[in-house]
C-alpha cells in the first residue's frame, strides 16, 4: 500500500520519529505504519548539534537513504526550506525520492531556519513560498511522492494569518498540510474545521512543546490524518544513554545494566545476522 493509499483511509495515521536505520528497523518491528525522519533528528543525531538549520540536504539524504534500504514502509523525510530557492528545492525533491522518500514536508521559514517549537522564526513571503511549492511538485517523478507544506506562521503572524497561507499553499496543489506549533486545542479543531475535509492535515507532537500533546486516536478524532512524534525517540534515546554512560563511568562495568539491555546474541538476532549471513552462503564459490 502507497502513502497516498494508506492516507485514503479514515484513522489517523501514526508515524514515529526515527533517526537512522537501526531505530527505523525498530519502529517496523513494533508495527508502525509509517516514519518520520525530522530535520532535528538529523541534527541531534549526525551532528550533536541544534536544530537551526546547519544540516544540508546530502546529510539528510544519506541517512533518508539507508532508512529505506533497510526497512519497507513509507518514510516523511523533513525537507527544512528545501535548502535554498526554488532551484533548490527542485535538487532537493529530486535527491529525496531518488532515495526513497514517500512524502517530502517542506516550510516557509526563512534562512536559518529553526525547530518549529523555538523562539525567533522569521518567513519567506507567501508568494516565495508558493513559488517553492510549485517546483517541488514540478520536480517530483512520481505523484506518488507527496509534497507536504508546512508552515511556521502561527509564532510569527497568528493563527489567522497561518490559515491564510495554508489556504495559498494548498491552492498551489500539495498533498498535506502542515500548520506547525498551534497553541491550544481550541487552534487545532479550527485547523481541522478549516481543511480537514479537504486535505490530510498533520499534528506535531512534541514533548515540551508548545502544541498540547494528545493520543493518535484522539487527534484523529479531530480531525487530523497524520499524526507524528518526531522528536520522542531521540529524547528517549538520550535520556538512556546518559543514565548507560553514567553507570559505566561509576562502576567500570555494565553490570548493573545487563537486564535492561540485549545481549551479544539477542541483538544479532533483532538485526537479522542469521539470515544475512545464510544469504552471504548463496553466493559462496
Amino acid at each position: 500500500m502507497t502513502l497516498k493509499q494508506r492516507l485514503a483511509q479514515p484513522r489517523a495515521l501514526l508515524a514515529p520519529g526515527v533517526y537512522d536505520a537501526l531505530t527505523a528497523l525498530l519502529a517496523e518491528q513494533a508495527g508502525f505504519e509509517a516514519l518520520y525522519l525530522s530535520g532535528g533528528a538529523v541534527a541531534y543525531t549526525q551532528l550533536g548539534r541544534s536544530d537551526v538549520g546547519l544540516t544540508t540536504a546530502s546529510e539528510t539524504a544519506n541517512v533518508l537513504a539507508r532508512i529505506t534500504d533497510r526497512v519497507r514502509l513509507p518514510v516523511i523525510v523533513d525537507a527544512d526550506t528545501g535548502y535554498g530557492n526554488a532551484l533548490n528545492v527542485q535538487r532537493t525533491v529530486r535527491d529525496f525520492e531518488r532515495a526513497g522518500a514517500a512524502m517530502i514536508q517542506l516550510e516557509d521559514q526563512d534562512f536559518p531556519k529553526r525547530c518549529g517549537h523555538l523562539a525567533g522564526k522569521s518567513l519567506v513571503s507567501s508568494a516565495q513560498m508558493q513559488g517553492k511549492l510549485r517546483a517541488a511538485l514540478d520536480a517530483r517523478h512520481s505523484r506518488d511522492t507527496l509534497i507536504l507544506a508546512r508552515t511556521d506562521a502561527v509564532a510569527v503572524e497568528g493563527v489567522e494569518a497561518a490559515f491564510e497561507r495554508a489556504e495559498a499553499y494548498l491552492a498551489c496543489g500539495v498533498d498535506a498540510l502542515f500548520i506547525e506549533a498551534l497553541r491550544s486545542r481550541e487552534q487545532m479543531q479550527q485547523a481541522c474545521e478549516r481543511f480537514g475535509s479537504r486535505v490530510p492535515l498533520l499534528a506535531n507532537m512534541i514533548e515540551g512543546g508548545q502544541t498540547p500533546v494528545s493520543s493518535a486516536s484522539e487527534l484523529g478524532e479531530l480531525g487530523f490524518r497524520i499524526v507524528i512524534f518526531p522528536g520522542g525517540t531521540a529524547r528517549w534515546a538520550a535520556a538512556g544513554l546518559q543514565r548507560y554512560f553514567a553507570t559505566l563511568a561509576a562502576d567500570g562495568t555494565t553490570a548493573a545494566l545487563r537486564s535492561q539491555m540485549l545481549d551479544f546474541d539477542q541483538l544479532n538476532g533483532l538485526i537479522g545476522t542469521p539470515e544475512l549471513l545464510a544469504l552471504g552462503k548463496r553466493y559462496e564459490a
